[in-house]
C-alpha cells in the first residue's frame, strides 16, 4: 500500500508546485508611448527580476487581437486600451481576464489643420475627422463629442465624416490635405502637430473631471492569477515600480523608449516628439474606473456593444491595493457605481 501512496502522493505535490510556480510570464504590449512601462521594462530586463522567470514579450497593432490572444489562452498579461478591455471583458462575460491597473491617462486630442477653417466647435460641418480605428478608444471619445454637438454623420444623413485609419495613413493624408482632422494618441498627436503641422484643437482631457481619463490598462488573465497568484501580485508591483521610475524621470526615458520603438518597427521618431509625448501623457497605476464607466457607456449609446454593459468585476483592486499598502502608498478606492 505504502509503495502505491508515494507515486500518487509525489504526483499531487508536482501539481501543486505546478499551480503555484510558472515557468515564464507572456505579456503583450504595443510600440507606443502609451505603452511606456511595457518598453521600459522590456529594456531593462526589471519585470524579469522582479518576477525571477522570464518574460515573453509579444507584440500587437491593435487592441482586439490582443484580447483574442487572451481568448485563446496566448498571453497571460496584456496593455491595452479600455475600450478593447470593455468590450473583451463583456464578450467573455467576465471569465477571461481582468483589469489590474491602469498605466497610461491623457494623451488623446483632437488635431486640426490650419488651413481648414476649423475655429470653433460650429465648423465640422461637411468635414472628415480621422480616428485609429473603428470602435477604438479614441473614435468612441470623437464619436460621443460629435453627437453631443448636434452632428450627425455622413452614412446616416448628416454632414460629418468620421473615418477610422491606421495613424500612419491619418498622418499621410492629413499632409495631402486629404483629411481635415484627427483624434488620435500619442504620439501621433504630437507628429501630426510637428510633422503635419497642425494645431491641436481640443485636449481630450478638458472633458474629463479633473482632467483624468486613462488610455492604456494592465490587464491579467484569470487564468494566470488563479494558477499564480503570488507571480500576478509581483508583476503589479514591478508595474507600480516602473511607473513611480518614469514619472521621476521622464527625460531619461525618451532614449529607451524611442529605442524600443525602433526596435519594433524598423524606425525611431524624432526626439522632440517623443518628449512632447510624455509631456502630454501622465503614467499612473490607477485604473480610473469612474472614466471607464463612461468610456463603456459612450461605446453603448455609439452602438458598439449591443446591450447596456454590465462591468461588475471588470476591475480587480485587490492585487494592486495590496501592493499599495506595502509600499505604503495610498490605496485606490472602488468606484460607487
Amino acid at each position: 500500500m505504502k509503495s502505491r501512496l508515494v507515486p500518487v502522493l509525489l504526483l499531487g505535490l508536482a501539481m501543486f508546485a505546478s499551480a503555484e510556480t510558472a515557468t515564464e510570464i507572456r505579456i503583450g504590449q504595443f510600440p507606443n508611448v502609451t505603452h511606456a512601462q511595457a518598453l521600459m521594462a522590456r529594456a531593462s530586463g526589471d519585470y524579469e527580476k522582479a518576477l525571477g522567470i522570464p518574460v515573453r514579450w509579444v507584440q500587437f497593432n491593435a487592441g482586439p487581437s490582443a484580447v483574442e490572444a487572451l481568448f485563446t489562452d496566448a498571453i497571460d498579461a496584456t496593455y491595452i486600451g479600455p475600450n478593447p478591455a470593455i468590450n473583451g471583458f463583456i464578450k467573455s462575460e467576465g471569465r477571461s481576464f481582468q483589469i489590474v491597473a491602469g498605466s497610461a491617462g491623457g494623451g488623446a486630442a483632437l488635431v486640426v489643420r490650419p488651413d481648414a477653417a476649423i475655429a470653433t466647435d460650429r465648423d465640422f460641418a461637411g468635414r472628415i475627422i480621422a480616428t485609429p480605428q473603428l470602435g477604438n478608444t479614441q473614435d468612441v471619445a470623437a464619436r460621443a463629442w460629435f453627437k453631443e454637438r448636434g452632428y450627425v454623420l455622413k452614412e446616416r444623413g448628416g454632414n460629418l465624416t468620421i473615418l477610422p485609419l491606421s495613424n500612419p495613413d491619418q498622418l499621410l493624408m492629413f499632409k495631402k490635405k486629404e483629411i481635415d482632422g484627427a483624434w488620435t494618441i500619442e504620439p501621433w498627436v504630437s507628429r501630426l502637430e510637428q510633422e503635419g503641422g497642425g494645431k491641436v484643437f481640443l485636449e481630450e482631457k478638458t472633458l474629463w473631471p479633473e482632467g483624468k481619463y486613462i488610455t492604456t490598462l494592465l490587464v491579467v488573465s484569470r487564468k494566470f492569477m488563479t494558477d499564480h497568484p503570488e507571480q500576478a501580485a509581483k508583476l503589479v508591483r514591478a508595474h507600480v515600480d516602473m511607473t513611480r521610475k518614469l514619472n521621476a524621470g521622464k527625460a531619461v526615458a525618451v532614449p529607451i523608449i524611442n529605442a524600443e520603438i525602433r526596435k519594433e518597427t524598423g524606425s525611431e521618431l524624432p526626439p522632440a516628439v517623443i518628449e512632447s509625448a510624455m509631456n502630454r501623457v501622465e503614467f499612473t497605476w490607477d485604473p480610473a474606473e469612474s472614466a471607464l464607466v463612461k468610456s463603456a457607456r459612450d461605446a453603448y449609446e455609439a452602438g458598439f456593444l449591443k446591450t447596456r454593459p454590465n462591468l461588475d468585476g471588470l476591475c480587480n483592486l485587490a492585487l494592486l491595493n495590496g501592493v499599495l499598502k506595502e509600499m505604503g502608498l495610498p490605496e485606490i478606492p472602488r468606484f460607487a457605481k
